[in-house]
């Protein structure tokens, strides 16, 4: 399982550019979305690419075995590594799942405005299963609260009802690539604004905000 895979990806300019990963890199890039999206308060931008690519790579690697000695060792340590790669990925999909159920609103109010040419955080399935995900509360709460309640009362504001995600909460991180000047604000007016460096290989406890763009990047890694 040596061969590469062609992964779209964007350039500095903003520009599409062809992204050639090995296996081993791909799976690498679904763990690390998995980890970030497992500990960020809030849904991040779809992977939907590297989803697509695992599963094709799981197909491909089941293809194998099939052809494979079942006597032979190695099909058992490749059924366990496929094993391994499916909880992963399914785990990523569960917990973004979970958190549109959570933040449906909002979700779906950031993507109304997302400017035209960025990234959207949600797949094209994602965003069909929010909508519907809307319509059905919509609908369960008129037909069992809403409509019993005064004129006046009939409607609700899901926005303003459905807490948004915590982006002040505190996360762990790795740092992946040495970043310079990040701005943390200050937690009370007593404080100031201060500048850190945050190198290399560091760790860190801090406030999601302050890196939430480097989480985007791939600057850091939560952890």
């Amino acid at each position: 399982m040596t061969e590469e895979l062609d992964l779209m990806g964007q350039d500095s300019d903003g520009g599409s550019e062809e992204v050639v990963l090995t296996p081993a890199e791909l799976i690498e890039r679904l763990e690390q979305a998995w980890m970030n999206e497992k500990f960020a308060p809030e849904l991040l931008e779809s992977k939907s690419e590297i989803v697509e690519c695992v599963v094709e790579q799981l197909e491909h690697m089941e293809e194998n075995l099939r052809r494979a000695k079942k006597e032979d060792l190695k099909v058992s340590i490749h059924r366990m590594e496929m094993e391994r790669i499916r909880y992963v990925l399914s785990s990523y999909l569960r917990c973004r799942l979970m958190k549109i159920e959570k933040f449906f609103p909002h979700v779906l109010e950031k993507e109304k405005i997302r400017p035209e040419g960025e990234p959207s955080i949600l797949s094209p399935e994602e965003f069909a299963f929010a909508k519907a995900y809307m319509a059905n509360t919509e609908t369960y709460l008129k037909n069992v609260a809403l409509k019993h309640m005064p004129p006046n009362l009939q409607r609700v504001d899901l926005l303003r009802s459905v807490p948004k995600p915590d982006l002040d909460s505190y996360v762990f991180l790795r740092v992946k690539e040495r970043q310079e000047n990040i701005l943390v604000e200050p937690e009370t007016d007593e404080q100031r604004d201060y500048v850190i460096d945050l190198e290399e290989g560091s760790q860190h406890l801090i406030r999601y905000k302050t890196i939430a763009p480097l989480v985007a990047s791939g600057a850091v890694q939560l952890i």
